[in-house]
């Protein structure tokens, strides 16, 4: 008799997760107030709601500024151009995350040079930064990925030896701090996403934040249009850009939503942190590392790494199916190598500044980041964040989930 779900045992989790996005009555009622103000848009910029938002996001993580905008892909594209990131200029980014991070520097015509990942975090690898600069770099993006933050410490220094500048993709990391200090202020410039699936969301929107007040005032100006406004006039020459501000309904359900950030955030932390305690009793499970300087631990999606050895040579994504089957949402191919994937086709004839480094396109198959490809295909595991606001019994059920895939692996097959 099969006790796998997935050949039709009895499945260990039929209850319900919990849902998300949330939302209280405060929120509804920060929705009618803008709407019955008929004050709806971003414009003038930033607007009253925004304004507000802006500056309790940046205290709220450290930092002197916090410009809104009308998502998380534009915020990178913004703090690209608002660091003086010209075309051809090369910007070092991680190849294991979605694709706007290497896609701002492509859509500004610069050029996105790949560098591995660290094997026991998935995050840039300050070694494979390092030997990734040329003299025509100019910036570096880490991905906070997951649940884990990049190695701050090593990259800014790599930053400040180089004259680079250190942007920080912060799109998975609300509320996160490294050494009690606030994610998106170590670099130069940090980037937030609040798209449907974050862990502070309005449907849409983004950030940036910064304690250098001319690249403030710039990416202020970018936002709007290319305006110089009282407040974003002092910097010299003129900006070209375009709309990217963010509406006041959206600004105004952040402010809800930041008031719960902190608790949420410490529910989640508690959460993975007992998983990773029940998962480490589990033969070919492993979680990602925990660096000790991760003082407040933000919980996006939960990865831990995969041994086929230990399932009886199962595939990764067969474990996923099924861990799936048991009730426990999971995926495998979260990400694939920017590189790989069908929504990067760069072309030289659309993105002329890549020629000289990729010829007629950037070919995946001819970029070499091993530990990003083994993570993507064959190793890593994440687990969706609203499983995490659930409580310590739902943690020891995942566990279960894991331990009773393992236990009967033979019922697993590629076949």
């Amino acid at each position: 008799m099969a006790e796998l779900a997935i050949n039709g045992g009895k499945q260990t989790f039929s209850d319900f997760w919990p849902a998300w996005p949330v939302y209280t009555e405060q929120d509804k009622a920060a929705l009618i107030e803008v709407l019955e103000s008929r004050n709806w848009g971003g414009y003038p910029a930033p607007n009253q709601k925004a304004r507000e938002f802006g500056e309790a996001f940046a205290a709220a993580h450290d930092s002197k500024y916090g410009i809104c905008a009308a998502n998380g892909t534009v915020t990178l594209e913004i703090a690209l151009r608002a660091a003086g990131v010209k075309a051809g200029d090369e910007v070092i980014v991680t190849p294991y995350s979605w694709i706007a991070t290497a896609g701002a520097p492509v859509t500004i015509n610069a050029v996105p040079v790949f560098a591995d990942v660290q094997p026991d975090t998935y995050c840039l690898d300050p070694a494979a930064v390092e030997a990734a600069i040329t003299d025509r770099t100019r910036a570096i993006i880490p991905v906070h990925l997951g649940s884990i933050v990049a190695d701050l410490d090593a990259l800014m220094a790599i930053a400040e030896k180089h004259g680079l500048t250190l942007i920080e993709d912060c799109a998975h990391m609300h509320g996160a701090k490294w050494n009690n200090k606030g994610i998106g202020s170590h670099g130069h410039l940090g980037s937030f996403s609040f798209q449907s699936s974050k862990l502070m969301t309005a449907g849409e929107g983004g950030i940036i934040l910064t304690s250098s007040k001319e690249l403030e005032e710039r990416c202020q100006a970018h936002v709007n249009c290319g305006r110089k406004e009282p407040g974003y006039d002092s910097f010299e020459g003129l900006v070209f850009s375009g709309n990217h501000r963010i509406t006041e309904f959206q600004a105004a359900l952040l402010l809800v939503r930041l008031q719960a950030m902190e608790s949420e955030r410490k529910l989640r932390e508690e959460n993975a942190t007992h998983l990773s305690s029940l998962l480490t009793d589990i033969d070919g499970i492993r979680p990602m590392a925990k660096d000790s300087r991760i003082t407040h631990q933000s919980v996006y999606q939960y990865i831990f790494r995969y041994d086929p050895a230990a399932f009886g040579g199962a595939s990764r994504d067969r474990f996923v199916e099924a861990l799936n089957a048991e009730g426990i949402p999971a995926d495998g191919d979260f990400y694939i190598p920017i590189y790989k994937s069908p929504l990067f086709p760069i072309s030289a004839d659309r993105f002329p500044a890549i020629r000289e480094r990729y010829g007629d396109r950037i070919d995946g198959s001819k970029i070499d980041c091993p530990v990003c490809d083994k993570a993507a295909y064959h190793e890593a595991v994440w687990l969706h964040h609203p499983l995490f606001m659930a409580g310590k019994k739902e943690m020891e059920i995942i566990a279960e989930a894991i331990g009773k895939i393992q236990k009967h692996a033979g019922e697993l097959s590629d076949d």
